[in-house]
């Protein structure tokens, strides 16, 4: 009995982590390509010049070096991020400016209507 109930804690612990962990990389992706557009900018004019240089050395595979060699940094360093997060044990629903990822409004004041003063005391 006690040995069920401690597989089960551990599954469920299991699927708490790879869950968080799935989140993660999906939101830091996102953020990778929305927010951080600049930097893929940069990064993409950097390896346009580091494949013009390394042409000259290796003519077949510069290009196909390089780019690959790009996304895998950003790969990289997505799933390094969402795993060091996944281990401090820092759950999305915990950080406030992600309430987009949870679909929870965030009101910033209720609005008021300007018929409001005259019919919201009415009871019918």
């Amino acid at each position: 009995m006690v040995s069920a109930q401690s597989s089960n804690l551990g599954k469920t612990y299991s699927l708490v982590m790879i869950k968080s962990f799935l989140i993660w990389t999906f939101t830091l992706a996102v953020c990778l390509l929305v927010v951080g557009f600049p930097l893929v900018v940069l990064m993409a004019t950097v390896g346009c010049l580091l494949s013009i240089v390394l042409q000259s050395v290796m003519p077949v595979s510069a290009v196909l070096l390089v780019a690959g060699g790009l996304i895998m940094f950003n790969v990289m360093a997505v799933v390094m991020a969402a795993g060091v997060l996944t281990a401090k044990g820092v759950h999305p629903k915990e950080i406030k400016w992600l309430s987009w990822l949870h679909g929870e409004a965030d009101e910033m004041q209720t609005p008021v209507y300007a018929a409001c003063p005259l019919t919201c005391d009415i009871k019918m």
